[in-house]
């Protein structure tokens, strides 16, 4: 079960660090990835990170303001976020793979979380 936390209400130009928790000790084998779903939008793919941190991939509109990372000793993924801007408004949600290609495809992901929200006010 993944569970993310650390969404809120934020100004335009600011920042906010999200965390997805899992219950599992099997955390590890996974990899991890953040997407995001604005209201009258698909959900789309942010980032990603394989097991052991070998490999990180971002979406073109991400790279560069988002940061991905995860913490195996502690089950927990997260997403610092930068230079936010009102178009970052969205749902946010974590999901893990067993194996994935950092493609952001959904189907590669398995197991999901239940999604923390975002605002950004201009």
């Amino acid at each position: 079960q993944l569970t993310e936390s650390g969404g809120g209400s934020v100004q335009a130009g600011g920042s906010l660090t999200l965390s997805c928790s899992a219950s599992e000790n099997t955390f590890k084998n996974y990899g991890l990835g953040w997407f995001r779903q604005a209201p009258g939008n698909k959900r789309e793919f942010l980032a990603a990170v394989k097991q052991n941190s070998a490999s990180k991939y971002y979406s073109a509109v991400v790279r560069g303001r988002f940061s991905i990372s995860r913490d195996d000793a502690k089950n927990t993924l997260y997403l610092q976020m930068t230079s936010l801007n009102p178009r970052d408004t969205a749902v946010y949600y974590c999901a893990a793979g067993g194996q994935i290609t950092g493609f952001g495809l959904e189907r590669e992901y398995e197991h999901w979380g239940q999604g923390t929200q975002v605002t950004v006010s201009s």
